[in-house]
């Protein structure tokens, strides 16, 4: 039983998403402010917080940035005012692995859920994916979520960024379009005002320190986004 912990510092939100929760067979906790939420996350280790971005101690986004270089294996879904795009791409550079605004309707969220925890590995998920991946001098290793370059160092991704990144290295050379890559990363159909993928692609190439002479990636207008270059998969792990 997965266990999600709710922070939001509207009560009846908390009790309406416990109950719902609760009935879709998942263990729930809940947290008024950051104080408890950092509480419920040191003493239950919740494997999914959906957390709301404004709180009465603080913002949802340090929170969520903090989360991020402690325990970086904690799934987090933002919930957002709908007009706070800002908010929504901060979210995603800090390392949330999606966002949600409100209002919002229930089944919704739990769809968002179980998306986020199925890429995080459930029980029944498929066998994991155990080639490695070279290219453009990086190995990428998906068992491990690691992504080494040349010189050896690890590059740092967010969930959300290796997910796409192994969404391309699995289909090398083929044009994706946004809403391709929104269902095959998170599980959702595209919003007209999403932005996710544009930022998390832009992530991405700044991370990977594409340069214009050696593009990894390809833009093209109205279509999407290509791996333009060699991708070499063979088995084993990254040693390093």
């Amino acid at each position: 039983m997965k266990h999600i912990l709710i922070v939001d510092d509207d009560p009846e939100i908390r009790n309406l998403l416990r109950r719902y929760l609760e009935g879709q067979g998942f263990r729930v906790s809940v947290a008024a402010d950051r104080r408890e939420c950092e509480a419920r996350v040191a003493d239950s280790r919740p494997d999914l917080i959906v957390l709301d971005v404004m709180l009465p101690d603080g913002s949802g986004l340090d929170i969520c940035r903090s989360l991020h270089e402690h325990r970086p294996d904690l799934r987090i879904i933002l919930l957002t005012a709908l007009k706070e795009d800002v908010d929504r791409i901060v979210g995603l550079e800090l390392g949330a692995d999606d966002y949600l605004g409100k209002p919002f309707n229930p089944r919704e969220l739990v769809a968002r859920i179980k998306a986020v925890l199925r890429r995080s590995g459930p029980d029944d998920a498929p066998a994991p994916d155990t080639r490695t991946y070279v290219f453009s001098g990086f190995k990428v290793d998906p068992g491990q979520r690691r992504v080494l370059a040349a010189d050896g160092h690890e590059v740092d991704l967010t969930g959300a960024e290796f997910d796409l990144l192994h969404v391309f290295l699995e289909r090398p050379g083929r044009l994706l379009s946004r809403d391709q890559l929104l269902d095959l990363t998170q599980g959702r159909d595209r919003d007209p005002l999403d932005r996710s993928i544009d930022v998390l692609m832009s992530r991405l190439r700044r991370k990977l320190a594409e340069k214009e002479a050696g593009a990894i990636f390809r833009t093209v207008r109205n279509g999407g986004y290509q791996l333009s270059v060699p991708v070499t998969a063979g088995t084993g792990t990254s040693d390093a």
